[in-house]
């Protein structure tokens, strides 16, 4: 059988974009390894009309709900390979099954590689976090720590200055009398000793530890971890990257077509966004993927 679109991944991108194939009662695989990227969080917020649910939940419930169409089937396997044939694209699966389809979209997500600091790793998703919109309520004020060393990092600790006492480890990172003044204005204090460890009982945190051997007390640490794409298929492909300040996205179009003709992108892999952006980007690809299909449909032999 060769489906109208195979769908790498089944988080909330990849979900949002099979329930509007779904929809248009188009044959949808979609394949999903069940490592989404948020699975270290317990709680999700900032979800309209389903803030604090866990992330699983509401992926468990997303699911059920698409598998109600008749048009859609689910595998959870790993896509090991993706190539272009003669009319559309074929993926092998780790367990050797290989599928056909006409497009091809990726909800692969990305990686985020921690900074290499002992205490980092084991509090990720509880007192560590990368997103203040999803986490910064439920630290509930107090002093809060942002690990400096990129391009976006003035300009988040000023942010989190509406969710707690900032202190803005700058890690290396040279910072310029302009961006003092305006920290200085939100209240941020500036911390040059480099982190050398976490305190407290993980996952728990209780303060960061610095290379002069003072502790800083902290309620929670808020770091920006470098992306990478979380599945080796978007290069496989051939697909173009471009860089963002915190790693790689895929380069798509308006319509989420990568440079690949036929091949789509959604997710954290082609923005940077949360559950809600995410989900979002899904039903725009999702949409898209029909318009191309019903395209092809109508063309003249």
């Amino acid at each position: 059988m060769r489906f109208d679109a195979v769908i790498v991944g089944g988080s909330f991108a990849g979900l949002s974009a099979a329930l509007m194939l779904a929809r248009a009662r188009r044959e949808v695989l979609v394949i999903d390894s069940g490592l989404p990227r948020n699975r270290f969080a317990a709680h999700s917020h900032g979800v309209l009309g389903m803030d604090g649910i866990a992330g699983g939940e509401l992926l468990r419930q997303a699911k059920a709900q698409l598998l109600d169409y008749p048009t859609v089937r689910w595998i959870s396997d790993t896509v090991t390979d993706a190539r272009t044939s003669a009319d559309g694209f074929t993926v092998t699966t780790a367990d050797g099954g290989t599928w056909a389809a006409r497009k091809l979209l990726l909800a692969t997500g990305i990686r985020d590689e921690l900074p290499d600091i002992p205490g980092v790793a084991e509090r990720w998703g509880h007192s560590v976090l990368h997103c203040p919109y999803c986490h910064g309520y439920e630290v509930g004020g107090g002093a809060i720590g942002l690990l400096g060393g990129h391009a976006m990092s003035v300009k988040m600790a000023g942010l989190l200055a509406d969710w707690g006492r900032v202190t803005l480890f700058a890690h290396g990172m040279a910072i310029d009398d302009d961006e003092r003044a305006m920290l200085q204005r939100r209240g941020v204090s500036i911390e040059t000793a480099q982190v050398v460890g976490l305190a407290g009982q993980a996952p728990d945190l209780s303060g960061a530890l610095l290379a002069d051997g003072r502790h800083i007390d902290l309620r929670a640490l808020f770091v920006a971890a470098r992306q990478h794409m979380a599945s080796p298929l978007v290069e496989q492909l051939g697909c173009v990257l471009e860089d963002s300040p915190i790693g790689v996205l895929v380069q798509v179009d308006a319509q989420k077509q990568t440079s690949v003709p036929g091949v789509y992108a959604a997710g954290d892999a082609s923005v940077v966004g949360n559950i809600t952006l995410a989900t979002a980007d899904g039903v725009r690809a999702g949409i898209s993927v029909h318009h191309a299909l019903v395209a092809e449909d109508s063309a003249v032999a």
